[in-house]
């Protein structure tokens, strides 16, 4: 008898689709077509937002399970577009700006109080490293306490990563929005900042988390013994 198929697809990371739908398409909009001569302020507004927030929802809806990101995602430019459409104070959008990332952050946080902190349920799981292997190993070589701790660091600078996103955002949105909410000014700095916040927030937040990757798996090499491909669940070893 054979197993039911799936009605979920699997994922596939499109960064450079992510990127123009997420950033780029919207930023064009939001600085080039908010004159009156073109789209004005609402609709301008309306349609930039309407790209992340329609993708977004396309990823969630297709990739339903797999997406809490995308959820986050639609939940920013959703408020972002409320403060834009309701013409509310500026510095709100900094509020915003960075209350995403510290939330992120402060659930980073929790989950260490839990069995899951989330650095392990991300990278220590069965399906990207051989666990019962690697626990083995820790066991035998009496190592188990030392990479718990290294296992609750890397969370902790996990955290910080959102902690630095937050900031950056907040600085960033503070600096470049300065116009009130609804105008034409309003909608250009929205696009340039969005533009800036790719290089100066996000690669740096993105370079960050790959070194905490890399101590982590550091830290496996150093107490197992093992290499990388000698950890790796077996399903992606076999590939």
């Amino acid at each position: 008898m054979t197993a039911p198929s799936t009605n979920t697809p699997d994922h596939q990371p499109r960064p450079f689709v992510d990127l123009m739908v997420s950033i780029v398409i919207p930023s064009i909009i939001l600085m080039k077509f908010s004159g009156d001569e073109h789209l004005g302020s609402v609709n301008a507004l309306l349609l930039g937002l309407a790209f992340p927030l329609g993708w977004g929802l396309f990823e969630l809806v297709k990739y339903r399970k797999k997406n809490f990101i995308a959820l986050l995602g639609m939940i920013s430019v959703g408020l972002t577009g409320g403060i834009g459409l309701l013409e509310l104070d500026a510095g709100y959008l900094a509020i915003k700006e960075a209350a995403i990332p510290a939330i992120i952050g402060l659930a980073v946080l929790i989950s260490t109080r839990t069995r899951y902190p989330l650095v392990r349920t991300m990278l220590y799981n069965p399906n990207v490293l051989d666990v019962d292997k690697i626990q083995s190993a820790l066991e035998k070589n009496k190592a188990t306490e030392e990479f718990e701790s290294r296992l609750m660091k890397a969370t902790y600078f996990f955290a910080g990563t959102f902690l630095f996103s937050s900031i950056m955002n907040y600085v960033l949105a503070k600096w470049i929005v300065v116009s009130p909410s609804g105008t034409q000014a309003f909608n250009e700095e929205l696009g340039r900042m969005t533009l800036v916040s790719y290089p100066m927030i996000a690669i740096p937040s993105m370079a960050m988390m790959l070194l905490i990757f890399y101590y982590l798996w550091r830290t496996i090499r150093r107490l197992t013994g093992y290499t990388l491909e000698e950890v790796l669940a077996p399903h992606l070893a076999d590939k």
